[in-house]
């Protein structure tokens, strides 16, 4: 018996122990993930010189990232259901490994974008994979934290892999920045391999924590103001996520004329915020639920406040001159709507049961991600056709800013959990009455 008791702890505090490992190895797929996006911006001006490409070209190809994003978000998230996390995370790094192999030496436009276009059906189900294995390792009222941490790790991408990457670039060349991409995802594959397996105690505890969320139809689900609502947000947030990727660095050096190796580091700045914030934010939500603050309010109003408030820093820093306060601007623009991510993947695991979450969840990226393909083309073309490059950056922004603060506003209320629980439990609850009446 003292033995038995004994024991019991010491399996949970193993348990909890190797749930915040996967944690961990998750943001580290994440920061790759990010990394890979966000090379092509911080050598832009490289790119653009050595391929004599114009920015519209370079939109384009900024832009070909996302053109099958969507479809890889949908198709590689419902294999989630039937295939293990370990597998088909290990494979989509190895994939991305892939398209970073033929840019180690000279390319053309066409095998660059065609990368990318790799590239971008490969991360697409990132985001949502990596958070949909976190939620399976945490009962739902202590998610917060560690979907921040998985956040957090894509804002750390760029923190703490663009000045080892410019100085690459300027040191080298771009085409080493890929090669150092490219050894990075294989070591972490291989560890994902290795450490990245359910196990049975996980899996039973997670299942166990989740008593609101039922198993509905996805029809049912998709017609929830949460999702819609989260949807909408996500997408909205996107716009300044993408922007932050494709085209800030090339803005700070060729729209504000700072250096290479001044723009890698001040590149930074929005990335660690958004790292900090993505933490901070799933905290905050956490800690209001545990005084008792309802969800609608700890989950939805907290992903629109952020998002608004990225929206209206947009608009901000297009009105203000270079200098300290443009770059405060910048930093709350390109950092508190990824903050938001956490918060809003929160509200969709406390709705959608964990067989449909991998599903769902690729649906809402794949629907973000759409803004990812507008977005670098939108800024491209006011930049291509302004009188100058300072107004075409200036006119770009605003318009987005906008957009992204009207949005948040009418998104942020259609997010409510509790009714939308009740409303599938009541759902679940019909559909059993009517079965028991039809024996």
């Amino acid at each position: 018996m003292t033995q038995t008791m004994s024991a019991a702890p010491t399996t949970a505090s193993a348990t909890k122990t190797g749930a915040w490992f996967v944690t961990v190895l998750l943001a580290l797929f994440m920061l790759i993930n990010y990394a890979d996006k966000a090379v092509l911006g911080l050598a832009g001006k490289n790119i653009l010189k050595d391929l004599g490409i114009t920015a519209q070209q370079f939109g384009v190809i900024q832009s070909a990232f996302f053109w099958l994003f969507f479809a890889g978000a949908i198709l590689l998230g419902m294999l989630s259901a039937k295939i293990g996390l370990r597998w088909l995370l290990a494979v989509l790094m190895l994939v991305w490994v892939g398209t970073m192999v033929p840019l180690l030496g000279t390319v053309s436009f066409t095998v660059l974008m065609l990368c990318r276009l790799t590239l971008g059906f490969a991360e697409g189900p990132a985001y949502a994979l990596a958070n949909h294995a976190a939620c399976s390792r945490f009962p739902a009222d202590k998610r917060g934290l560690p979907l921040g941490i998985v956040s957090a790790g894509a804002s750390l991408g760029p923190v703490l892999t663009a000045p080892v990457l410019t100085w690459v670039i300027v040191r080298w060349s771009w085409h080493a920045a890929f090669a150092v991409l490219a050894v990075a995802g294989m070591i972490w594959a291989v560890l994902w391999l290795v450490f990245g397996k359910d196990t049975p105690a996980e899996s039973a505890a997670a299942r166990g924590a989740e008593p609101e969320a039922v198993e509905v139809p996805l029809t049912a689900l998709i017609k929830s103001g949460t999702l819609i609502g989260v949807a909408l947000l996500m997408f909205f947030g996107y716009w300044s996520t993408t922007l932050k990727v494709a085209w800030l660095p090339l803005y700070l050096s060729d729209g504000l004329g700072y250096s290479t190796l001044a723009t890698g580091r001040l590149v930074m700045i929005p990335y660690a915020v958004a790292a900090i914030g993505s933490i901070s934010a799933g905290a905050l939500s956490t800690r209001l639920l545990a005084k008792g603050v309802s969800r609608r309010v700890a989950r939805g109003y907290l992903t629109g406040v952020l998002v608004l408030a990225s929206g209206i820093a947009m608009c901000g820093f297009t009105l203000v001159g270079r200098g300290m306060l443009q770059m405060v601007l910048i930093t709350l623009a390109f950092s508190l709507n990824t903050a938001s991510y956490a918060v809003a993947v929160t509200a969709v695991a406390d709705v959608v049961h964990p067989r449909k979450r991998g599903t769902v969840m690729g649906g809402l990226v794949a629907v973000s991600s759409i803004a990812g393909v507008i977005s670098p083309l939108v800024l491209g073309y006011f930049v291509g056709h302004a009188a100058n490059k300072v107004a075409g950056y200036s006119q770009g922004f605003a318009l987005v800013g906008v957009l992204i603060a009207v949005g948040s506003v009418f998104a942020t209320f259609m997010v409510h959990p509790e009714r939308d629980l009740a409303k599938l439990r009541a759902r679940v609850q019909d559909s059993a009455r009517v079965q028991e009446c039809a024996r």
